[in-house]
């Protein structure tokens, strides 16, 4: 088994940033119909639009939930307008390996959420 596929099912057993947030600045739920993974992000954002902690919970695939767990590390630390510059090929490139028809959506439900959960919070301001 290779290092991509390793940290794989390292972030879907032992998830990064799982769990609730406390004082969260906005959260947002989104799901995959086609496998049944669901999940909902928190986003605490500082006054300067800095992501001070992200987390979820949720239930899905590996791939939705490592890459559910790979986004979380990406984006802490980062202003709150980093998340609009993410694409798919940067997931992908997280992720580090090749995925397949149904796999993408299921990596991607991730980044969908996050964008919707940083909508959010900049249209509650």
């Amino acid at each position: 088994m290779d290092i991509y596929a390793e940290n794989i099912l390292d972030h879907n057993k032992n998830p990064r940033h799982h769990g609730k947030i406390e004082d969260a600045s906005v959260a947002f739920k989104g799901s995959n119909p086609l496998c049944g993974d669901k999940i909902e992000v928190e986003l605490k954002v500082d006054e300067k639009g800095i992501i001070e902690d992200a987390a979820f919970v949720g239930a899905g695939c590996a791939i939705s939930r490592a890459s559910t767990s790979m986004l979380m590390d990406e984006i802490i630390g980062k202003p709150l307008t980093y998340i609009d510059e993410l694409t798919s090929e940067q997931v992908f490139e997280i992720m580090g390996i090749p995925l397949t028809g149904t796999r993408i959506k299921c990596a991607l439900l991730s980044l969908d959420v996050i964008k919707r959960a940083a909508e959010k919070y900049v249209q509650n301001r």
